[in-house]
């Protein structure tokens, strides 16, 4: 999980995926005048099953993309395949930040881009512009440049979190892995291997300790990190009712005996000193840098983007590799293999924009095996698309993980979003700041969080979707 704006721009953790009250503030400022009377959808050409969406010849394509961590280049590479591919197709990248102030006026107008990296903290909701954007069905259905079914070539699960009101309007295109990451070279070092379950894990803690470490580290932005290991482990441990209880926001779902095995398990970590002191004073990223740098930590919580963000202040041959959150007990309702992944970086095609034809024909060559490879070779990070990451990762140990955690797992993948959906986690930092300190209990910290769900359950003004 992430939780600072830096990061949310970076990975956009799937906001989409829940409908807030805030994403309702969007749709009155896009029912513009222009949403009626207007049915151009720009030059067209004839279909085919290379031209799968009817791209006119020598077209051009408004694609604005957030510019956030993975930067606009692979956007930009992406459209270069499809001019080669697509007769002549222009694609001009535009990189952009704040997404709603800019293209909001652009979609009151009806002269919106043909895609959208629809990404960033200042996302547009997509309640407010569903009706405006085109549905990506024929997307997966379509060939890619290599010949298949782009369906068949990319990761379950990818509609979902891009589906609103039955309407898959939102192509996730980046893969975020969530797990638990470490030194291999330092464990091989030491004899250590990676914990199954919390107990290992616990035994792990003493032993870092007799060598002078602690088992993990927090830092004050990114204290709920340890939040997002503990439902993870939680789901796992008992299954969908535990995910279902939190998204659903029900009475006492920060009760339930999964949640609170794992909690009891921190806590005892707390009290036995086996997190680094005084990082509810520490910035995140120093914290993590006692962990990736000086190797004061074993452990470190957190999703793919890790290596990438740390590349400048880790140490030398640290061979960043992860694993699965752990389980409570031998037998979990979900295998230890299990992890939490989600598609994120949703791209939309408006409907309105002069060449809808074009934007859908730049998203086939971002699904193109060439593209896909060149994403993962710069960024460090998997995309939708399997099979395009070498055994050597690039050269990254944690891309490799990555991708044998994403195999190892199977259909076995979940996710959840109530808490960016909902805007809790700036309120519930508090609390676990104050837990990983040692200054607020297991049940003082089960209190805390189940006041910020029922908060948000009990206030009418805030819409929420029933998740099944």
């Amino acid at each position: 999980m992430t939780i600072r704006a830096g990061s949310l721009d970076r990975r956009t953790l799937l906001r989409g995926a829940i409908a807030t009250a805030a994403m309702g503030s969007f749709a009155v400022a896009c029912s513009s005048p222009s949403d009626s009377g207007n049915d151009d959808k720009g030059a067209k050409g004839k279909t085919s099953a290379n031209n799968p969406f009817g791209v006119a010849a020598n077209s051009k394509v408004d694609a604005a993309i957030f510019n956030g961590g993975y930067g606009v280049d692979y956007v930009t590479y992406a459209g270069n395949i499809a001019k080669e591919k697509s007769n002549g197709l222009d694609v001009k990248v535009k990189p952009v930040v704040d997404i709603a102030p800019e293209l909001q006026p652009r979609f009151v107008g009806g002269n919106p881009p043909d895609l959208i990296d629809n990404s960033g903290e200042d996302q547009i909701g997509f309640l407010g512009i569903l009706d405006q954007l085109e549905e990506l069905d024929d997307v997966l259905e379509a060939n890619n440049y290599e010949g298949k079914k782009i369906a068949d070539t990319i990761y379950p699960g990818i509609k979902g979190p891009g589906t609103f009101k039955d309407k898959f309007v939102g192509l996730n295109y980046v893969m975020t892995v969530y797990g638990v990451w470490y030194s291999k070279t330092l464990f091989e070092a030491n004899g250590w291997t990676p914990p199954k379950t919390w107990d290992e894990a616990l035994d792990l803690g003493q032993k870092a300790k007799k060598k002078g470490k602690y088992l993990f580290v927090h830092g004050k932005e990114a204290a709920t990190y340890y939040r997002t290991l503990l439902i993870d482990s939680a789901i796992k441990e008992g299954g969908d009712e535990v995910r279902l209880a939190l998204e659903n926001l029900e009475k006492g779902c920060w009760s339930h005996p999964a949640i609170q095995g794992v909690i009891k398990v921190m806590e005892t970590m707390v009290k036995e000193k086996m997190f680094v002191p005084g990082g509810s004073g520490t910035q995140f990223q120093k914290a993590q840098a006692i962990w990736s740098n000086d190797q004061k930590a074993l452990l470190y919580p957190s999703g793919g983007w890790i290596e990438n963000e740390m590349k400048k202040a880790t140490k030398a041959d640290f061979q960043m590799t992860g694993f699965p959150s752990m389980t409570l007990t031998g037998k979990p309702k979900l295998p230890y293999e299990a992890i939490r992944a989600a598609a994120g970086e949703p791209f939309i095609v408006p409907k309105k924009g002069k060449n809808p034809a074009g934007g859908k024909e730049v998203l086939r060559a971002m699904l193109s095996k060439d593209a896909a490879a060149n994403f993962s070779k710069t960024k460090l990070a998997p995309t939708i698309v399997k099979g395009t990451v070498p055994a050597d990762g690039y050269g990254s140990s944690a891309l490799v993980s990555q991708t044998k955690m994403l195999e190892a797992a199977g259909t076995n993948i979940f996710t959840y979003n109530f808490v960016e959906a909902y805007g809790m986690n700036t309120d519930q930092l508090v609390p676990w700041n104050s837990f990983l300190s040692g200054d607020l209990d297991a049940k003082g910290l089960t209190s805390a969080l189940q006041k910020i769900s029922d908060k948000v359950r009990e206030d009418d003004s805030v819409d929420k979707i029933k998740v099944s």
